[in-house]
């Protein structure tokens, strides 16, 4: 096993008033049953907080911090609560928002830590566990996502096996999991009209398809396929196909996607008025894979009354 970059995530980047950086996390359980994701945020990108103070002139990044946690299937819950500044603790290798916690092990198996507590919303269920992330690959390259360099997005760790504990709901399991990293100078909508992003563990690795419509025109498309030694490739994306929409809100989705097949949607899992994830099967490479899959309408998201639903899932807690 060869790692290009042990270092893994730096979690104390700094980055400018009106930016944004964010560690993500996901993973499906062997059995399909039960699928997870995290969200470290500084500078959150979906925050009507943050923007509000943006309204008004710089705004510290560091005051809009939250850690999102989505648990998918039985028992599934949500949650995201923004904090303060004062709640925020963070160096190269821990970071942690009020009580839950991200720590890089920096030693020769490297892992990602995660200890949640949180309250999940709108109905105040507790969601508390821990999370252990093990990388199987890493690679060391950066994307820039606008001709300009103020938008990157790195594929940390793109094959993993993830292991699930959590008390509140109860449930326990293990399976493939996956880390990147984006960061900003601005917000996203700034610059790009939307993206749709997946990943598919392989037989000899990953594929990742990273499909952005740029503001200024013209599309930013990115296939890689990442090895289990942590080598990258890029390869020609097969044609762009649609998928059908989310079912309340109606966000487009969409996917490349070999000549001939139909990707299906196997599952849901995110609905909302900007933002869709969803469970896929399509083939790439080749191969019939099952993609985590996500779409983003940046258009959407910053919308007034979007923004003025926003609090109802993601509540603001300085204290």
């Amino acid at each position: 096993m060869r790692f290009a970059l042990p270092d893994g995530p730096d979690f104390s980047e700094t980055i400018p008033s009106g930016g944004y950086l964010w560690w993500y996390v996901d993973g499906i359980s062997d059995d399909g049953q039960h699928g997870i994701t995290v969200i470290a945020f500084v500078g959150s990108v979906f925050s009507p907080y943050y923007r509000r103070a943006l309204r008004r002139g710089p705004a510290d990044p560091e005051d809009h911090v939250a850690i999102n946690v989505a648990l998918y299937g039985p028992n599934g819950r949500w949650t995201m609560t923004e904090r303060g500044r004062r709640q925020l603790t963070r160096s190269t290798d821990h970071f942690r928002v009020g009580p839950s916690s991200l720590a890089w092990n920096r030693t020769r198996k490297p892992e990602l830590g995660i200890a949640v507590d949180e309250r999940a919303a709108p109905l105040p269920f507790p969601v508390r566990g821990s999370i252990r992330l093990i990388p199987q690959a890493m690679t060391g390259q950066s994307y820039a996502l606008d001709e300009a360099g103020r938008h990157h997005w790195r594929p940390i760790a793109p094959q993993c096996r993830i292991e699930v504990d959590f008390s509140h709901p109860g449930m326990r399991w293990s399976g493939s999991g996956y880390l990147d990293s984006n960061r900003g100078d601005r917000l996203p909508e700034h610059d790009f009209v939307d993206w749709d992003w997946s990943r598919a563990p392989c037989r000899d690795g990953t594929a990742i398809l990273y499909d952005i419509r740029r503001r200024e025109g013209g599309r930013k498309v990115l296939a890689l396929d990442i090895g289990s030694d942590g080598s990258v490739v890029d390869f020609t994306p097969p044609p762009r196909q649609p998928l059908p929409p989310g079912r309340i809100w109606r966000a487009r989705r969409g996917i490349q996607a070999e000549a001939g097949t139909l990707p299906q949607v196997l599952e849901t899992l995110e609905d909302t008025p900007f933002y869709a994830r969803s469970i896929l099967r399509t083939r790439l490479l080749g191969e019939t894979v099952t993609s985590f899959h996500e779409s983003l309408m940046l258009d959407r998201l910053k919308q007034r009354w979007v923004q003025t639903l926003l609090p109802f899932r993601m509540p603001r807690w300085t204290r």
